[in-house]
């Protein structure tokens, strides 16, 4: 596969809703942030045949997005759109789900290798890899920061795993139990976030179109009530802010906006977010007051001249 290392092959640069610095995870952006961002692109390219699933941003302007086709990571600066690959990935590798945390450090879930990587973001080394599942007949999907450590989903078993978010400490394997029933040949846990008290997990059940509250201590998942809406089929990516859960649903060409409650037993639509770019989009990170989102374009072919961009919307 032949693709550019320091810019795509294309360029879109559109003015856009403002957009901010992120002062912490879930909290509010600097005064007089939305003002300064107010003329930052809405959409830019990835490298042709990038093949896109994963998208995640730090405190900085700066998105990191994988590669389904190699493993590779390339990080885009929001204020202008220019992109480059960080890390270059390689032959039988995959970044599906990934996370940046505070220390610099990239989770990258590894897909159909059954792997964890780490990754620094600002030399593109691999620190480690774990080895989760059985490098057949697993998918390891998405990936979310919590406590000591990055919790990792599994699409085709009723398993989490906990990565310690350091040097020290051994790999977790957290079964799904409760209300959680695994269905064999379709995509099962997908997306997944923190609850707003802490305590554990939103995990979104893709082909059933279900949330789930899970324990981080005993596994337990308990189904989240939905109203207003019956399903979040073709759940992929979430992202959370206080209690606004926002559930990608890819094929749908939608991100459905919910409130929790304070404990996260039901979950009410708010509203639906739409735009004639979308083409699939995966996953979404949030900055500022808006959401990033990338075209996975699971619907077109899939080739090393495939374009694809990620797109911003005010939240």
């Amino acid at each position: 596969m032949t693709r550019s290392l320091s810019r795509p092959s294309r360029r879109t640069v559109l003015g856009g809703g403002a957009v901010a610095a992120l002062a912490a995870a879930t909290g509010a952006a600097p005064a007089g942030a939305t003002e300064r961002g107010a003329a930052w692109p809405t959409e830019f390219p990835l490298p042709d045949g990038w093949l896109p699933e994963g998208i995640t941003i730090g405190r900085g302007p700066y998105a990191y997005m994988g590669s389904r086709a190699d493993g590779a990571v390339y990080r885009t600066d929001l204020r202008t759109g220019e992109g480059r690959v960080v890390h270059e990935g390689g032959t039988g590798l995959a970044a599906i789900g990934l996370k940046l945390d505070h220390d610099g450090l990239l989770y990258v879930a590894g897909g159909g290798g059954g792997t964890a990587r780490i990754i620094d973001s600002r030399t593109g080394a691999l620190l480690r890899t774990h080895r989760l599942t059985d490098p057949a007949g697993h998918f390891v999907n998405d990936v979310v920061l919590h406590g000591d450590r990055a919790w990792f989903t599994v699409s085709w078993g009723p398993v989490l795993y906990g990565v310690p978010r350091g040097r020290r400490g051994e790999v977790r394997a957290l079964e799904l139990t409760g209300d959680w029933e695994h269905t064999p040949d379709v995509i099962n846990a997908n997306g997944a976030v923190s609850t707003p008290d802490g305590r554990g997990l939103i995990v979104v059940k893709m082909a059933a179109g279900e949330l789930y509250r899970v324990s981080l201590r005993t596994g337990r998942a308990s189904r989240i009530r939905l109203t207003g809406a019956d399903d979040v089929v073709n759940g992929d990516g979430l992202v959370r802010v206080g209690r606004t859960l926002y559930v990608v649903q890819n094929r749908d060409n939608l991100v459905s906006v919910w409130d929790l409650d304070a404990r996260s037993r039901t979950s009410t639509l708010r509203r639906t977010i739409t735009d004639p770019r979308f083409d699939v989009p995966a996953t979404a990170a949030r900055f500022g007051n808006r959401l990033y989102l990338v075209n996975a374009r699971f619907t077109s072919p899939q080739t090393p001249e495939t374009t694809f961009t990620a797109v911003a919307v005010r939240r």
